[in-house]
């Protein structure tokens, strides 16, 4: 099982751009589907992107699509969301969590039993 740890987070004005990380401990990262998720104050968490093992694959929430981007390097044990084109209604605490052997398609709707401490986005208008 991987350790995560969520860095990179906030504050920034519309438009702007961030880039989240997520650092994981483990020699089994590397067979582990990614993902990003969010909660904003007063909402369930949410999916936003997922991507497989090897990277080849991507999946986003439709809210994000076109503006975010996951990628990994599995070389360093980590997982980046970029965020461009921020709105206000991106401001959340972003969450990284990952299952052995998923697809991407199973991340959005899986129910993880632990998340790390997540790092804050504040999207100001």
């Amino acid at each position: 099982q991987v350790q995560l740890v969520e860095s990179g987070g906030g504050l920034v004005q519309a438009g702007g751009s961030l880039r989240l990380s997520c650092a994981a401990s483990g020699r089994t990262f590397s067979s582990y589907a990614m993902g990003w998720f969010r909660q904003a104050p007063g909402k369930e968490r949410e999916f936003v992107a997922a991507i497989s093992w090897s990277g080849s694959r991507t999946y986003y929430a439709d809210s994000v699509k076109g503006r975010f981007t996951i990628s990994r390097d599995n070389a360093k044990n980590t997982v980046y969301l970029q965020m461009n084109s921020l709105k206000p209604e991106d401001t959340a605490v972003y969450y990284c969590n990952g299952a052995q052997y998923a697809s991407v398609y199973d991340l959005e709707q899986k129910r993880f039993g632990s998340w790390g401490q997540g790092t804050q986005v504040t999207v100001s208008s």
